[in-house]
């Protein structure tokens, strides 16, 4: 047991700078890829044919791409044409890129629920396009997609780990330098499985506050 608690305390140095670029990777990823999303999910049912075309085309891409291609297309191949990204910041790019396809078309689907006579009826008032989406649909489709969103946001915060294989000093590179350490590699394992779940049950709690308090507004 004192094995097993010495292999967080000696290496703490390790552990808490892997953790917490995990985090900064989540909390950016999230936010970029909320925000992108949201644009490409109104790009996708926009009145303007050329707009729906360009979502579609970015969704049906990055969405059959491995997300460790966006990192190496970012890292290895971006440079070549005169855009040079360190790596960290490459990391919160593709993440954001990556994750922000798969949550456009979860606000899609929440988009869909939407029925077509409030839209009908606020346009009969004179409302825009943009003040019937921004102002009626999307506050309900955020509302009914809030289970999935929350598990695309858990699934991005697992993939903060393919950074370490982009010379990115996160969570996922934590078993690698302790190997280094000589330190044993179950007990690593261990705490980093512990590390991510304190990360992972805020979330659930609070998919679960929204879904309860979302539902009584209703």
């Amino acid at each position: 047991m004192l094995e097993f608690f010495g292999t967080l305390t000696h290496n703490w140095d390790i552990f808490s700078r892997g953790f917490l670029t995990t985090l900064k990777l989540f909390l950016v990823g999230a936010v970029g890829s909320l925000v992108l999303g949201t644009a490409l999910a109104t790009m996708r049912v926009c009145p303007i044919p050329v707009l729906r075309g360009l979502g579609a085309a970015y969704v049906n891409t990055v969405r059959n791409t491995p997300l460790t291609l966006v990192f190496a297309f970012l890292v290895f191949a971006a440079p070549k044409l005169g855009l040079d990204i360190a790596f960290e910041p490459a990391a919160y790019l593709a993440l954001t890129i990556y994750t922000g396809a798969f949550i456009c078309e979860t606000l899609r689907s929440g988009i869909n629920t939407v029925p077509l006579g409030q839209g009908e009826a606020a346009r009969a008032l004179g409302m825009t396009f943009g003040q019937v989406l921004y102002l009626i649909v999307l506050p309900q489709a955020f509302r009914t997609v809030v289970p999935p969103l929350i598990s695309m946001l858990n699934a991005m915060l697992k993939n903060t780990t393919v950074a370490a294989g982009f010379s990115v000093v996160e969570a996922g590179a934590i078993q690698a330098y302790l190997s280094e350490r000589g330190e044993n590699q179950i007990y690593t394992l261990l705490w980093i499985t512990l590390g991510f779940l304190c990360f992972v049950v805020p979330l659930i709690i609070l998919q679960r506050y929204l879904e309860q308090k979302w539902a009584v507004a209703r």
